[in-house]
């Protein structure tokens, strides 16, 4: 069953609601199949992680219920218009659709900053996740097997990217 979307709010990231981004986070963390991290960052770590540009957060009544985030996969200018894509849904709003309108609305606001490849190492695993951006237009690029460890198992990672249609075109 899909949410109402009337009701819900758009808001960005920011130190004031990271409280909610962590509380999501760790949830994913819970998982064993979201992220290889093991612990929160603080905010001065996460901000300076990640582009200034969508930091998105989806709210209901007040409510986070998920949020979504881009990395720069290089400091090289040549990959300026490459991200890696994180989104983390609430656990008890997980099969809801606040996946897929958090990445439609994270695509649509990286083609306008000037991104041209999403990009997103998935755990083979998380099948949700995969099948979430698949049917955001992300293709299956490629296959790591055992590309690092989480808890002393080593875990394999699906490549996933997206590439616009309307930026980068040229």
């Amino acid at each position: 069953m899909l949410l109402n979307t009337i009701t819900m709010e758009i808001q960005l990231i920011t130190k004031d609601n990271f409280s909610e981004v962590e509380e999501i986070y760790q949830q994913g963390l819970a998982t064993h199949t979201a992220t290889f991290q093991n612990g929160l960052p603080t905010w001065e770590e996460w901000d300076k992680g990640h582009h200034g540009f969508c930091r998105i957060s989806i709210y209901e009544n007040n409510k986070m219920l998920g949020w979504t985030a881009l990395t720069p996969v290089s400091g090289r200018c040549v990959y300026a218009g490459v991200a890696e894509v994180s989104v983390y849904t609430a656990q008890e709003e997980r099969g809801k659709g606040i996946g897929t309108m958090l990445l439609n609305e994270l695509i649509k606001q990286s083609e306008a900053n000037g991104i041209w490849t999403l990009q997103s190492g998935i755990f083979s695993e998380n099948q949700s996740s995969i099948r979430l951006h698949e049917n955001c237009g992300f293709r299956l690029v490629g296959y790591r097997e055992k590309i690092g460890k989480k808890n002393g198992i080593w875990k394999d990672n699906v490549l996933i990217e997206r590439r616009s249609k309307n930026t980068g075109t040229d």
